[in-house]
């Protein structure tokens, strides 16, 4: 579920949703923490299918007890972790029969991997 954080230092009467504002903060929404149970029932839909959307959506946001933006944006992060795991495949095939990649500034360096996830809504 959405956890909801105060920006410290000011008399705001909080957020009224998950973003939070007001005073010197910025806007940042608040990361959402998945139960194990709702991981395992997500990626079970993912690898029957990469893209959610539509009715199916709403159904299993409902059942997960979750927002059907939440459903959404994990979609996206996940087709994301997806397509950087093929890529590695990939690069790892070719280096392991010799053939050399060249750098490109798509290449997967030792950032973690947290930072290429996408949390917003649209």
């Amino acid at each position: 579920g959405l956890e909801l954080s105060h920006c410290v230092g000011t008399n705001s009467l909080g957020p009224t949703g998950p973003w939070r504002s007001g005073g010197p903060c910025k806007m940042k929404r608040v990361r959402t923490v998945f139960k194990p149970e709702q991981l395992e029932r997500l990626e079970q839909e993912f690898l029957k299918q990469q893209y959610m959307v539509g009715t199916e959506r709403v159904d299993l946001a409902a059942t997960l007890h979750l927002t059907e933006t939440q459903v959404k944006v994990w979609f996206q992060n996940r087709r994301i972790k997806w397509r950087k795991q093929s890529m590695e495949q990939k690069a790892a095939k070719l280096s392991q029969f010799g053939v050399i990649q060249p750098a490109s500034a798509d290449s997967t360096d030792s950032k973690d991997h947290e930072e290429d996830t996408v949390d917003v809504e649209l």
